[in-house]
């Protein structure tokens, strides 16, 4: 470890190894340059010395790779044209009123999904928001969470179902990882008992935890591409980056650090800190998960998606307990480990879609049968158990469309 004076460091100095404040946390990763706004936050803080972990200390000056104002003005995080999203406003509170009103099954899904779209539609006024104008409205965003939370408490088992398209995901990867990973998020916060300020911390920091992208080249996260393992270095920096951004917007403690050690695992394996279990805090815990669950379950262009069950099951794996087990546990409970939204094959020739768990045995979800309806109209639903009505396998996504694409002709005839 070698010491460095504050007084000496200057704006533009880069180093080749990690920056560290107290032996363990990292101010600079390799490679990153110093900056004006970093020397007045050192100098706020009090802080004279810092370490070095490495001998040799000084490289030369690298320019940081930036988009300039003329590309924000062009290109937002779509790589498309900005225009001003809408904010949380009206339209979110029309959609949930109706989505109040509905009784009837099909209507209410529909309603659901709605609300859900236009919470996409506020995260990604978030996101273009901060990458033109470099601000965030924290009241606001706190504001909507607090109406989310209560949204998927409500609806707990209709929005789940929701998957949104392969182009979505790609031409919003990520406004639709930060919803997925919140809807998963709050889910799992209410099955952990959480109260209510904490749910709304975790939810805002759930749809913040990729902010530090926007610091990045667009193409690494509009790629269709595998990655180089530079890229995959870079992309490794983001954690960073977004603690930085959510720092300086003098956002809470607990969020920062959310953010920051959100890809930290269990057994020290994570980064950028290689922090173990009880080091983590309990909110980047949470979102490690549900982070790494959505991203497996989520197709790219340049891969297939796993399926849901087959990403629970590789998350139920654990392997060298990566993941806090009580998240896992949550993780289960809440989505069965058929997760919601998954169409299964029944022992009894039927084809069905998971619409909600069973709370004493998460092998044994809750299943609407496609093509039959109760006395009162709404879809039939069951629940499975180890005998006829046993899930016998997971339909793939062809064989689902399939299935759905016939019923729907054989309803027309």
């Amino acid at each position: 470890m070698n010491t460095i004076k504050v007084e000496t460091l200057k704006p533009e100095q880069s180093f080749k190894e990690e920056l560290l404040l107290d032996k363990s946390f990292i101010l600079l990763g390799a490679g990153q340059p110093v900056t004006s706004e970093f020397l007045k936050e050192l100098a706020m803080w009090n802080v004279t010395e810092v370490l070095l972990d490495g001998s040799n200390p000084f490289v030369a000056p690298v320019q940081q790779e930036k988009v300039s104002e003329e590309d924000f003005e062009s290109v937002n995080i779509d790589g498309q044209p900005v225009q001003e999203a809408p904010k949380m406003n009206t339209s979110i509170k029309e959609a949930l009123a109706k989505a109040q009103d509905t009784s009837n099954e099909k209507s209410r899904l529909n309603a659901v999904l709605n609300v859900y779209n236009e919470y996409m539609t506020y995260i990604h006024s978030v996101y273009t928001r901060y990458a033109t104008h470099g601000d965030f409205n924290r009241d606001e965003l706190f504001e909507t969470v607090k109406e989310l939370c209560v949204f998927v408490k409500e609806n707990r088992r209709y929005v789940l179902r929701i998957s949104p398209s392969i182009e979505t995901r790609t031409k919003n990867y990520l406004v639709s990882h930060a919803m997925r990973s919140t809807i998963f998020a709050i889910v799992i916060g209410l099955k952990l008992h959480l109260n209510f300020t904490q749910l709304q911390e975790l939810g805002v920091s759930c749809i913040l935890h990729e902010i530090g992208m926007l610091k990045l080249p667009s193409y690494l996260y509009l790629s269709e591409k595998k990655f180089s393992h530079a890229e995959r270095a870079k992309i490794a920096t983001h954690p960073l980056l977004g603690y930085q951004i959510i720092n300086q917007a003098d956002f809470p403690i607990s969020v920062q650090r959310a953010i920051l050690e959100h890809h930290e695992k269990e057994d020290g394996s994570g980064y950028p800190q290689n922090l173990v279990s009880e080091k983590i805090s309990n909110y980047a815990k949470i979102i490690s998960v549900v982070c790494s669950y959505e991203a497996m379950s989520s197709p790219r262009n340049f891969r297939e998606a796993r399926s849901t069950y087959d990403a629970m099951v590789e998350m139920l794996k654990n392997q060298n307990s990566k993941y806090n087990g009580d998240v896992i546990k949550a993780l289960l409970y809440s989505l069965s480990i058929y997760p919601i939204g998954a169409y299964v094959y029944l022992a009894n020739g039927k084809i069905g879609q998971v619409c909600d768990v069973n709370s004493d045995n998460p092998k044994n979800p809750i299943v609407q049968i496609l093509g039959e309806k109760a006395a009162d109209g709404d879809p039939r639903t069951i629940e499975t158990d180890d005998g006829i009505n046993k899930i016998v396998r997971v339909l793939n996504s062809e064989e689902a469309r399939d299935a759905i694409k016939f019923l729907k002709q054989k309803k027309t005839e």
